[in-house]
């Protein structure tokens, strides 16, 4: 193994979740923040929780509810 070209490890490196938990990995960086942990993960908590990016579920539930309003207006 070549020396002096690997980034320097840090083997207690501190993660820090957007819920407040806080654990310690092996990392090549020395703290690091996350936005989802295993304490807040939807599928490790059994919780629905909706990860939204940029309004992505707010926009699909506007379009769905100017489809159902369409839908209501048409007389059968």
């Amino acid at each position: 193994m070549k020396k002096e070209i690997h980034p320097k490890y840090y083997p207690k490196a501190q993660v820090k979740c957007a819920c407040g938990n806080t654990f310690t990995v092996g990392s090549t960086k020395e703290f690091m923040e996350v936005e989802i942990c295993s304490a807040c993960h939807p599928f490790y908590t059994g919780k629905e929780k909706i990860v939204d990016a940029l309004g992505q579920v707010q926009k699909f539930r506007k379009r769905l509810a100017q489809k159902e309003q369409k839908k209501k207006k048409k007389p059968r």
